[in-house]
């Protein structure tokens, strides 16, 4: 891949970081209803969504690594 490929895939990798938390805390309260069933699995998927923010930031940070080391 070429320099301002890995660029690119880095930003990218970092706003969907930033996508995941935003989303995550909207799942959490949007989806939540009245019942206890209905809220516990408006938690579980608002956590499961919110899990992938890590995995952006870090993929995000390698590209910019990797492309530091592109010629």
């Amino acid at each position: 891949m070429k320099k301002a490929q890995l660029k690119q895939l880095s930003t990218l990798c970092f706003l969907l970081g930033f996508a995941s938390v935003v989303g995550s805390i909207a799942i959490w309260f949007l989806m939540g209803g009245t019942l206890p069933e209905t809220q516990a699995h408006a938690e579980r998927f608002g956590l499961f969504v919110g899990l992938w923010a890590p995995t952006f930031f870090i993929l995000s940070n390698r590209f910019d690594r990797y492309s530091e080391k592109v010629v």
